[in-house]
């Protein structure tokens, strides 16, 4: 039975720095493939860079409560981040489920970070929440973006694919 919220915390902070794996892993693997959507493969390289700060944060988080990201968690979600990348791959419409699963992702990871500074909260571990309110704040720019980039990747989408372009990545 779990009575200390700092273990809770310190769960979280592993889990959440996780997840920050995983989505790298996603995002990689996408613009490594992007060949047709500049503005998508944009947004993505950006929110790469600012995905290794918020594993940085977190980093710097669990080192001063004297711990450090789990391994058996990291190995996991990096591995499913590879496979959830390239389960589009063989689909014509690749970068239509990329662009749903990405807007999903960034929700689930706005979510984690809400969840994250609710738990350090309730523990007294208020040191990062500036640091992990600017995560929280990048995700949801993030969230904002890939929607706001659905339509648009859908139109050109289509127009690949009606002129006989290669319209998948």
């Amino acid at each position: 039975m779990i009575t200390d919220p700092r273990e809770i915390y310190v769960t979280a902070l592993k889990n959440t720095h996780a997840l920050e794996l995983q989505a790298l892993q996603i995002m990689e693997r996408q613009v490594e493939r992007l060949e047709n959507y500049p503005e998508m493969e944009a947004a993505l390289r950006a929110h790469i860079a600012e995905t290794h700060g918020q594993r940085d944060r977190l980093e710097e988080a669990l080192a001063s409560l004297g711990d450090a990201p789990s391994t058996l968690k990291e190995g996991f979600l990096g591995f499913v981040g590879n496979m959830m990348a390239l389960a589009h791959v063989p689909a014509q419409d690749e970068i239509l489920k990329n662009a749903f699963a990405n807007q999903a992702f960034e929700n689930f990871e706005i979510a984690a970070y809400k969840s994250l500074l609710t738990i350090g909260e309730a523990a007294g571990q208020t040191a990062h929440a500036t640091a992990f309110t600017q995560s929280l704040r990048e995700e949801e720019t993030m969230a904002k973006a890939v929607a706001d980039l659905v339509v648009p990747t859908t139109q050109r989408y289509l127009a690949r694919t009606l002129g006989g372009g290669t319209a998948s990545h």
